[in-house]
């Protein structure tokens, strides 16, 4: 097997990626995301799987900056998105929005990401935590759904930026075709 040249990728350009690529109808929450290489992974699943908006909420830190692209390689330029002081009027606005707030965190109740079935025609918000204490308890209160990605280890919790592409895949699977 020949591996793939960056001109077989037939990749789009930012410009093109912004104004002619239909986005799917969902929207990333960072709550409170410490790690910039988190931030600037986000973008770059967020790009890949056609994510409409990031919201950056709190503490997380917006472009430009030199360590989100370390890790976004650009990504920051093709996916729109807006800063918020409060995570809490962030989901708010999106809830105003006609959004389906989903927030992915582990709390008694929770939907296993694998059953939660995502409706074609529906919008919706996924809300991914801080690093350590995951998303604020105010805000899971004010989300219709909490998903949780099932895990066999001993680790209690994935990376934000790695269980965020799991999400975002499960969206993007589910609304793409």
């Amino acid at each position: 097997m020949e591996k793939k040249t960056i001109w077989d990728l037939d990749r789009v350009s930012v410009d093109e990626y912004k104004t002619q690529v239909e986005k799917l109808p969902i929207v990333v929450v960072l709550d409170n995301i410490r790690s910039l290489n988190n931030v600037g992974s986000v973008f770059r699943t967020a790009d890949a799987f056609l994510v409409s908006r990031l919201m950056l909420c709190g503490i997380t830190a917006t472009p430009p900056s030199n360590e989100i692209h370390k890790t976004a390689l650009g990504a920051e330029d093709s996916v729109e998105w807006e800063y918020y002081e409060s995570t809490l009027e962030c989901v708010k606005q999106l809830k105003e929005e006609g959004y389906t707030l989903c927030c992915l965190e582990q709390v008694k109740g929770s939907v296993a990401l694998q059953h939660f079935i995502v409706e074609k025609g529906q919008k919706y918000a996924i809300v991914f935590g801080n690093e350590v204490n995951g998303v604020d308890q105010e805000v899971v209160n004010a989300c219709d759904v909490c998903i949780e990605i099932p895990q066999c280890g001993t680790k209690h919790s994935l990376n934000v930026s790695v269980s965020g592409g799991i999400a975002m895949w499960h969206f993007f699977d589910a609304m793409h075709n």
